[in-house]
C-alpha cells in the first residue's frame, strides 16, 4: 500500500524531467494488497479465453472387434477380428489397450469458462493498483524502474503525434530500460505452440493507462513492443497482474489518474452510478505495530498485574548423590570430604609427575644404565652356573656314577 498525500504530475513537453503540479493521491492506492485474491481472480478470468477442443468422437473405436468370451484363459476384452497379421487378436476399445480410446475423452461441451464475483474482481483490481505504486513489488516482478523518478508515474499528457514522440517521452522518464528489456526478450515459443498463430513470446513492459482526454495515445503506442494500453474505465486484472503476479509497471495520464476516484470510491457517501454500493476494502488494523499497541499506556492501564505462583512447601525430592546442595544439607562434611579427595588426587598426580621427571633426568637415566648392567651380569652368572651344573651331571652320567633320584641329601635323611 502507498499512503502519500500527493503525487507529482510530470510535464511531458519540457526538455528535462520537471514537475508540472501535484494532485492528491487517490484512495485506491491505500487499500490492502491481497496476493491471494489477485491470484484467485486471475486464475478464473484467464479461463475465459480458452477455446473448447475435443478428440475425435470415434478415436480408438474404429475397429471390428468382438470379445472371445470365456473358456480361452484370456481376458474378455474385445479383440481385433481377422487373421494373418500381428494386429488380429489384439485387445482394443478399452483405455488400457494400445491404440484404443482414452479414458473420459475431452468433449466440446466441457465447462471451459469460469465465473468470478463482481466484488471480488473489483477488489482484485484495487489491490493490483495499490501494488503498482510499491517500488519493491514492481522491481521484484522484473521491471527496470531504477531511472523512474516516482511511482506511480503520472504524466500530464501523452497525446503524441506519432510513436516516435511517445517513445522519446517514455525514455525521458526512465522507461527506456524496461522497453529495452522487452525487446531483448523476444524469442521463439517452445513446443508445437509456435505453429498456432503466436510464434514469438516476449516479456511484459509498461502499462499505459489513459483517460478520455488522451485520444491519440492508443494510436501512438499500439506499435511499441511490450507496451499495453488500457482505458481507466476498463481496468482488468489480466493486464494489471499478468500471470497472477502483482507489481505491473503502470504509467498514468493525469486524466486517468484523476478518474480513479470516480472508479473506486473511498467514502460511503460517494457512490458511483456504475458501481453502486461498492466500497474499496479497508485494512483490518489501521496500525499494524502490535508491540506498540500492547505497550501503550492505554492498554497497560487496563491490564491486571502479573500473577506469580508461590509454593507453600517443596514437594520435589532431589537426589543427594546428584544434587550438591541437598548433599550439603544432609551431610555438612561432604564439602570438606570432596576437598580432601581432590587434594589427595592432586598430590598423587604431582608425585607421579615428579617421579617421571626424576626418571627422565640425566641422573635417572644413568642409574637405569647401572641397574641394567647389574641385572645383565647377574643373569649371565646364573646362565654360567646352570651350564657348569649340567656339565658335571653329564660327566657323572658318562662315568656311570650318577643314579637319578639319589643324592647326598637323601643319605643324610636316612
Amino acid at each position: 500500500m502507498t499512503s502519500r498525500p500527493v503525487v507529482s504530475v510530470y510535464n511531458s513537453t519540457a526538455s528535462d524531467v520537471s514537475v508540472a503540479k501535484c494532485i492528491p493521491m487517490p484512495g485506491v492506492f491505500s487499500v490492502p494488497i491481497r496476493n491471494d485474491l489477485v491470484h484467485f481472480v486471475h486464475s478464473n478470468l484467464a479461463k475465459n479465453r480458452r477455446q473448447g477442443h475435443a478428440v475425435f468422437h470415434l478415436a480408438g473405436m474404429e475397429n471390428s472387434a468382438e470379445s472371445w468370451g470365456t473358456g480361452r484363459a484370456v481376458a474378455r476384452i474385445p479383440r481385433i477380428s481377422g487373421s494373418g497379421t500381428h494386429r488380429s487378436g489384439q485387445a482394443t476399445f478399452g483405455n488400457m489397450c494400445r491404440g484404443a480410446r482414452m479414458f473420459a475423452p475431452l468433449k466440446i461441451w466441457r465447462k471451459w469458462h469460469a465465473k468470478c464475483n463482481t466484488t471480488q474482481r473489483r477488489h482484485a483490481v484495487a489491490s493490483a493498483l495499490a501494488a503498482s505504486a510499491c517500488a519493491p513489488l514492481v522491481m521484484a516482478r522484473g521491471h527496470r524502474v531504477e531511472g523512474v523518478p516516482e511511482l506511480p508515474l503520472v504524466v500530464d499528457n501523452l497525446n503524441g503525434e506519432n510513436t516516435k514522440s511517445l517513445l522519446a517521452t517514455l525514455n525521458k522518464f526512465g522507461c527506456g530500460d524496461d522497453l529495452s528489456k522487452v525487446r531483448r526478450s523476444r524469442q521463439t515459443r517452445q513446443g508445437v505452440g509456435k505453429y498456432r498463430n503466436s510464434r514469438y513470446v516476449m516479456r511484459k513492459g509498461p502499462l499505459i493507462i489513459y483517460g478520455d482526454g488522451n485520444e491519440n495515445t492508443r494510436r501512438a503506442a499500439r506499435n511499441l513492443p511490450g507496451v499495453d494500453l488500457c482505458h481507466v474505465s476498463r481496468l482488468n486484472i489480466l493486464q494489471l497482474a499478468p500471470g497472477g503476479h502483482l507489481g505491473r509497471f503502470c504509467v498514468f495520464t493525469e486524466s486517468a489518474f484523476r478518474g480513479l476516484n470516480n472508479m473506486f470510491n473511498t467514502k460511503r457517501a460517494d457512490w458511483n452510478e456504475s458501481r453502486s454500493g461498492y466500497h474499496v476494502p479497508r485494512h483490518v488494523m489501521n496500525c499494524a505495530d502490535i508491540s506498540r499497541i500492547i505497550n501503550s499506556d492505554q492498554i497497560q492501564s487496563k491490564l491486571r498485574e502479573q500473577r506469580t505462583s508461590v509454593r507453600a512447601h517443596n514437594k520435589t525430592k532431589k537426589n543427594p548423590l546428584k544434587n550438591k546442595q541437598m548433599m550439603l544439607r544432609l551431610n555438612p562434611f561432604a564439602k570438606k570430604r570432596a576437598e580432601l579427595i581432590a587434594k589427595r588426587e592432586s598430590d598423587r598426580h604431582n608425585a607421579r609427575a615428579a617421579t617421571l621427571k626424576a626418571k627422565r633426568s640425566k641422573a635417572g637415566r644413568a642409574a637405569k644404565v647401572t641397574r641394567t648392567k647389574r641385572d645383565q651380569a647377574l643373569n649371565a652368572g646364573l646362565v654360567q652356573s646352570f651350564a657348569d651344573a649340567d656339565a658335571i651331571i653329564a660327566e657323572e652320567i658318562r662315568q656311570g656314577a650318577y643314579v637319578p633320584g639319589e643324592s647326598d641329601d637323601e643319605e643324610e635323611d636316612n
